[in-house]
């Protein structure tokens, strides 16, 4: 407890500091902060709950949740980027990924040299995710993906995407995979940008995939079981 007390003494400390004089300002400018992400990482808070072994903090959920509810007590734009990247996007890359996927993807993100976004949302599948439409069709050495998704978080400043999509959409959520894709990867685009009510810091962003090659090796877990 005395270590995650200072824990959040540390980043109540940071956020006053770096995050509370700027906080309005880039909501207004619609601006990433990108100066701040940088300096989360050089704090280590990137990788807070992630082991020691890809550069991460070792602590939990806790430390995890504590830090995420300092940064949000000041800037809902800088927490948003930070829970999305290291919580919702990194987590399954973590979880479910093989040690060279997470050398190559998880390792940056906490090293804060890569942002990542989470891509499940499409305009026919957002709260029944097991109805996506983005289809992977099997070819030698990949998959090439197909479809669009929608309200993707950090979509536009991302460097790395975990998408999912479905090798039958007869099959519903038993045909749903796991992909991580790098920004730059041909047939994957950026598409609208959303504007906002708030936390316009936070970018909000449709992805594009259109004939999109993605190798074997990319293939976050077990085939048909990224659901």
């Amino acid at each position: 407890w005395e270590e995650q007390k200072m824990l959040r003494t540390m980043v109540r400390d940071f956020a006053l500091k770096e995050l509370e004089p700027i906080a309005a300002k880039i909501d207004e400018d619609c601006a990433f902060p990108g100066e701040s992400i940088k300096k989360l990482a050089e704090l280590g808070l990137l990788g807070i709950h992630y082991p020691e072994e890809y550069g991460g903090g070792g602590g939990g959920p806790l430390d995890f949740a504590i830090t995420t509810e300092e940064l949000s007590r000041v800037c809902a734009s800088t927490s948003t980027i930070y829970f999305a990247t290291v919580g919702l996007a990194a987590k399954p890359i973590y979880r479910f990924g093989n040690e060279e996927q997470k050398q190559k993807f998880l390792v940056p993100i906490i090293q804060g040299t890569k942002l990542c976004c989470f891509a499940l949302t499409e305009p026919g599948a957002g709260s029944d995710a097991g109805a996506l439409a983005t289809t992977a069709t099997k070819v030698d050495g990949g998959y090439v993906l197909n479809g669009n998704k929608i309200f993707i978080t950090n979509g536009v400043e991302a460097g790395v995407a975990v998408v999912f999509a479905t090798t039958d959409p007869t099959q519903g959520y038993r045909g749903i995979n796991e992909f991580v894709l790098e920004k730059g990867t041909p047939g994957f685009a950026v598409g609208k940008k959303e504007k906002k009510m708030g936390i316009r810091g936070s970018s909000t962003a449709e992805l594009v995939f259109e004939d999109c090659w993605v190798p074997e090796s990319n293939l976050v877990g077990v085939k048909n079981r990224g659901f």
